[in-house]
C-alpha cells in the first residue's frame, strides 16, 4: 500500500504538479487571511447577481404595499414637496384603511412655507398696525387647522408609524447637539464585557431629521441605503451608530412595532479579541436577524422592480382601492421622475429606493434574508478545492484528454449547480471564485503537463501525416530552401478569410458522402482562383480557407490581387449554384480581407515545418470577415487593404467600427471593382455618400431622410442599419467626443 502510494505521488509528473497546484491553492487562501482579494469579491458579487436572475421572481409574503407618489398624484395635487395638509389627509387616509403600520420614505426636515400660519406671520408688515391684530395673529398660530406641520403630526401620531430621515457621513461642521433621531426600542448587546463602542457597524457624522412638529411617530429609523463598489445594492444596514449609540432602520423598526417588541439584542460572536468581538446578528423577541459584523443585512430581493404592489397616492386621497391596505405594511414613498431615489439591484439597473425598503421588510418578515458565514465559507473552500482538485486530477491523468478534459468541466459545472442548488437556494451564499480558480489553475497546469510529458509524441505523428504545403511554399523551398527554417521575419501581407454561410446548421442535415463531395468540389475551385491569383491557401479551417498574398513570394500588388481573387471567388459561386448546392440549398460566402504587417515564417520545429502567418492583422482579417454576416456584405476589406489599391479602384465606405483585440477604429470598405463595371450605380453611390457624410457630422435627421430613400430604392441591409442607427441617434444623440464608430466588441 504504501510503495503504491509513493508511485502515485512521484512516479506520474502532471499528478505530482496537480497536488502542488491544490496545495497551493490551499496555502494562498491561508495567506489572504481567509478574507478574498477585492477581485474576487466582485466576482462573487456578479456570480449571486446572476443566480438571483436565474432564480427568478419570488412570490412576496403580500404584507407589504406601497403608496406611491407617482406621477399622476402630482398632476392632481401639484408638484412635489405637496402642502402637509395633503400628505397629513394621505396618512390618515392609510390609517382609517387599517394598515399595521405606515413608514415615510420621506423626510420632512424643512416647515412648510405654504401653511396659512406660516404666511399671515411671514407678512405682519403688510398689515399695519390694526387693532387686535397682534391677537388675532396668536390665535391663528394657536390654530392647529392652519398649520400644516402640526397637522401632519397630529395625523402621523394618530396611528403606529415611524418616520425616516437620514444620516450624513462626511464632516460639514454642521453638526448641533439636539439633532439626534429618536427611536423608541431598548437596544442592548448579549454581553457583559463589550458596550456599543466596541461595535463595528457604519459610523455616521450627523442626521438630517424632522422637524418636531411633524416628530410625532411611534419610532424613527433611517432609510439610507448603500451600494457597493460596482454600484449595486446587495446589503443594507439594520443598524449604524452615531456618537456611539446605534440606530435602527426604517424597515427594522417596522417590523419590531407590528411585532410589538420593546427589547432588542445585538449578538455577538464567541471568537474574537476583547475590545473586539464580530457582530453576527440581531434579535427582537424569538426572531434572529444574521447581518454582517457592519450590521448590514444581505438583501434576498424577491424580484425586479414593480415586484411589490403600488397603489397611487391619488388613489388612495380619493377611497379607491384603500381596502389593499388593511393589515399591511404601508411604505410611503415615489416613483415619479426627478423626486425618487434610484437605485441599482441584481434584477433591475433603475429601482426605486422605497422597494428596497419593501424586501427589507418582507425578508424581515420571512426571516429569510441571504445569509453568509465567515467560518462556514473557509471550511468549505477548503474541502471543496481538495476534493474537487483530486478527482479533476485524477480525471485527466488516468481517463485520457477527452474523458479527462470533460470531467473536469463536469466537475466544475457540479460545484456552480450545487452551489447554486442547495445553498443559494436556501439562503445561504458561497464565494466561489476562488474555488473556480484555484481548480482552472490545476486543471490547466495538468492538462499542460500532460501535454508536454504525455501528448507530445502523439501531437508529432498526427501533424507530420497532416501537414500540407502549398505549391507557391513548394517552389519557393525548391528555389531557396534556405528560406524555411526556423526563423521568423516580418512582412507585409495581405491575409484572406472565406467562410461558408449556415455550413454548420447545412452540414448537419447533408449526408457525410455528399457532405465530402461538396468540400472538395467547393476547395478545389476556390483554391485555383487564389493559386491563379498568386496567392497561397494557409490552411483550410472546417469550411473556411485562410490565403496569404505577400509571403512567402515577393507581390507588389499583394492587396490588388487578394481583392481580384474575392470578387472572382464570389464569381464563380454565383456561376457554379447548381453544382454547389449543400442539402438541396444554394450556398454564399463571406470574405474578409486585411493588409498590414506580420510575422512570417516556419513555426514548428527541425522535423515538421509549417509555413504560416501570425499577428494582430491576422487576426483583424478574420474579425473583417465575420462582420461580412452583420453588414449582409459578399466581401469586405480593410482600409489598409483600401490604401494599397489603385487609386482609381473603385470601393464604397461601409462603416467605422471597433473590433475585439483592438484599441482603435477601423474603416471599412466594400470593393467594387475596375470604374467601368460601376457606373451605373454612381447616383447612388453619390446619395450614399452624402448620407455618410451628414451621419459623421451628427446631422442625423438629414441623414435619416437619405437612408430612407435609398433603402426604398434598393433595401440593401447597409441602408438599414445606418437609418436605424440614426432613428436612435436623432431621439438619443451620442457623446460629444463620438467619432462615427460602432463598437464590435
Amino acid at each position: 500500500m504504501a510503495k503504491n502510494l509513493l508511485h502515485l505521488l512521484f512516479h506520474p509528473t502532471p499528478l505530482k504538479a496537480g497536488l502542488s497546484s491544490i496545495l497551493a491553492g490551499c496555502l494562498l487562501w491561508y495567506s489572504f487571511g481567509y478574507e478574498k482579494p477585492q477581485f474576487f469579491s466582485a466576482i462573487d458579487a456578479k456570480i449571486v447577481d446572476t443566480m438571483f436572475r436565474v432564480r427568478g421572481a419570488q412570490d412576496t409574503t403580500g404584507s407589504v404595499v406601497i403608496v406611491d407618489i407617482d406621477e399622476r398624484s402630482l398632476k392632481e395635487h401639484g408638484q412635489w414637496p405637496w402642502p402637509r395638509n395633503i400628505v397629513a389627509n394621505l396618512t390618515q387616509k392609510i390609517y382609517e384603511s387599517g394598515a399595521l403600520v405606515v413608514g415615510f420614505d420621506i423626510l420632512f426636515a424643512e416647515k412648510d412655507r405654504t401653511s396659512p400660519t406660516d404666511l399671515f406671520i411671514r407678512y405682519r408688515d403688510l398689515l399695519g398696525d390694526c387693532e387686535g391684530l397682534d391677537q388675532a395673529l396668536q390665535n391663528i398660530k394657536d390654530n392647529g387647522e392652519l398649520d400644516h406641520d402640526r397637522l401632519l403630526g397630529n395625523a402621523i401620531a394618530s396611528g403606529t408609524g415611524v418616520l425616516g430621515y437620514m444620516f450624513l457621513f462626511r464632516e460639514d461642521f454642521l453638526k448641533t447637539t439636539g439633532a439626534v433621531p429618536f427611536p423608541s426600542p431598548n437596544i442592548s448587546i448579549d454581553s457583559e464585557e463589550a458596550d456599543f463602542a466596541d461595535l463595528q457597524l457604519i459610523p455616521a457624522y450627523r442626521s438630517i431629521i424632522n422637524i418636531p412638529e411633524v416628530a410625532t411617530a411611534s419610532s424613527e429609523g433611517f432609510f439610507n441605503v448603500f451600494p457597493d463598489q460596482s454600484g449595486t445594492v446587495r446589503k443594507v444596514p439594520l443598524f449604524m451608530m452615531m456618537d456611539d449609540v446605534p440606530y435602527p432602520s426604517l424597515a427594522f423598526e417596522m417590523v419590531r412595532l407590528v411585532k410589538k417588541e420593546e427589547e432588542v439584542r445585538l449578538h455577538l460572536s464567541n471568537i474574537g479579541t476583547k475590545n473586539h468581538r464580530t457582530l453576527i446578528g440581531v434579535s427582537m423577541g424569538e426572531s434572529f436577524t444574521r447581518t454582517d459584523d457592519l450590521g448590514q443585512l444581505t438583501i434576498n430581493f424577491r424580484g425586479p422592480y414593480n415586484t411589490f404592489p403600488y397603489l397611487s397616492a391619488a388613489d388612495v386621497l380619493e377611497g379607491v382601492g384603500n381596502d389593499l391596505l388593511q393589515g399591511k405594511y404601508v411604505l410611503i414613498g415615489s416613483s415619479a421622475s426627478g423626486i425618487m431615489d434610484l437605485v441599482a439591484t441584481p434584477f433591475s439597473a433603475r429601482t426605486p429606493g422605497v422597494e428596497v425598503h419593501a424586501n427589507i421588510i418582507d425578508n424581515l418578515i420571512k426571516n429569510d434574508a441571504m445569509a453568509w458565514e465567515n467560518y462556514t465559507e473557509i471550511g468549505l473552500t477548503y474541502s471543496i478545492i481538495v476534493i474537487a482538485g483530486l478527482l479533476i486530477v485524477v480525471s485527466l491523468v488516468y481517463l485520457g484528454p477527452f474523458l479527462g478534459f470533460s470531467a473536469g468541466i463536469a466537475i466544475m459545472f457540479a460545484i456552480v449547480a450545487g452551489n447554486y442548488h442547495f445553498l443559494f437556494l436556501k439562503q445561504h451564499l458561497l464565494g466561489i471564485s476562488y474555488i473556480l480558480t484555484s481548480l482552472l489553475v490545476v486543471f490547466m497546469t495538468v492538462s499542460m503537463l500532460n501535454y508536454l510529458f504525455e501528448g507530445r509524441r502523439r501531437l508529432f505523428i498526427k501533424r507530420a501525416f497532416s501537414h500540407y504545403v502549398s505549391p507557391s511554399v513548394v517552389n519557393e523551398l525548391m528555389k531557396n530552401p534556405e528560406r524555411l527554417n526556423l526563423s521568423v521575419e516580418s512582412r507585409e501581407v495581405t491575409v484572406l478569410f472565406c467562410d461558408i454561410r449556415n455550413f454548420t446548421t447545412l452540414s448537419e442535415i447533408t449526408p457525410v458522402a455528399e457532405l465530402g463531395q461538396f468540400l472538395n468540389t467547393y476547395f478545389s475551385l476556390m483554391t485555383d482562383i487564389i493559386i491563379k491569383h498568386n496567392g497561397m491557401v494557409d490552411k483550410y479551417i472546417g469550411d473556411a480557407i485562410m490565403a496569404i498574398w505577400g509571403t512567402p513570394l515577393d507581390d507588389k500588388d499583394h492587396a490588388a490581387n487578394a481583392v481580384r481573387a474575392a470578387l472572382e471567388m464570389i464569381s464563380t459561386i454565383g456561376g457554379h449554384r447548381e453544382q454547389l448546392k449543400l442539402a438541396g440549398q444554394t450556398i454564399d460566402i463571406g470574405i474578409g480581407i486585411n493588409t498590414g504587417n506580420v510575422s512570417a515564417g516556419n513555426f514548428g520545429s527541425s522535423k515538421r515545418f509549417d509555413y504560416t502567418v501570425l499577428g494582430d492583422n491576422v487576426n483583424l482579417a478574420s474579425r473583417i470577415e465575420g462582420l461580412t454576416k452583420f453588414y449582409r456584405m459578399k466581401v469586405l476589406i480593410s482600409e489598409f487593404t483600401r490604401n494599397k489599391l489603385p487609386a482609381d479602384y473603385c470601393s464604397r465606405f461601409i462603416d467605422s467600427v471597433m473590433v475585439k483585440g483592438r484599441n482603435t477604429p477601423v474603416d471599412l470598405f466594400e470593393p467594387l471593382g475596375d470604374p467601368g463595371t460601376v457606373r451605373e450605380k454612381s447616383a447612388e453611390r453619390e446619395q450614399y455618400g452624402k448620407a455618410i457624410a451628414s451621419y459623421k457630422a451628427r446631422k442625423f435627421t438629414t441623414a435619416m431622410d437619405l437612408f430612407a430613400r435609398l433603402h426604398q430604392d434598393n433595401p440593401e441591409m447597409i441602408y438599414r442599419i445606418y437609418l436605424d442607427r440614426c432613428r436612435n441617434f436623432a431621439e438619443n444623440p451620442p457623446p460629444p467626443d463620438w467619432q462615427g464608430v460602432h463598437d464590435h466588441n
